[in-house]
């Protein structure tokens, strides 16, 4: 990949609406998922964003809804936040001062390493690997700036 975007303001970089491409790879078994739909970044009371991603996640050929919700925190400078899960708990740092930022999250005995790339004012993208001992999943997502 080329030059990485460097983001000054994540919160302000990440703020309003993304079109949302997801393609998911069990290396495992060979299997293949996507999933496709929107996340929206609204501001938070008290600092912050609410991201909200919904569409459908389509496993094995079957289609399902699907959505989740995080926070994006405030970070220790305006190029970094603090993401947690919906309910608090801490999910991983991210600071795009320099347009990458790799991620680790342990949960239970898996390892999920996440890479964050900006590519241009409207494009940026994370590729997941999550490895444990049931687990060898690859997820990569493409963000595209809505309007």
């Amino acid at each position: 990949m080329g030059e990485f975007w460097p983001v000054p303001d994540v919160l302000a970089f990440l703020a309003g609406g993304w079109r949302v491409e997801r393609s998911v790879r069990d290396l495992a078994s060979g299997d293949a998922g996507a999933f496709s739909g929107t996340t929206l970044f609204s501001p938070l009371d008290g600092g912050g964003l609410l991201h909200r991603e919904s569409g459908t996640f389509t496993w094995q050929g079957v289609p399902r809804p699907a959505e989740r919700t995080l926070r994006f925190l405030p970070g220790s400078s305006p190029g970094a936040a603090d993401v947690r899960f919906a309910d608090g708990r801490p999910f991983h740092d991210l600071d795009l001062t320099s347009g990458r930022h790799v991620a680790d999250h342990p949960c239970s005995a898996d390892l999920y390493r996440g890479e964050f790339s900006v590519l241009d004012a409207n494009h940026w993208r994370t590729v997941w690997r999550v490895g444990g001992p049931a687990k060898d999943l690859v997820l990569t997502t493409d963000y595209a700036r809505e309007g």
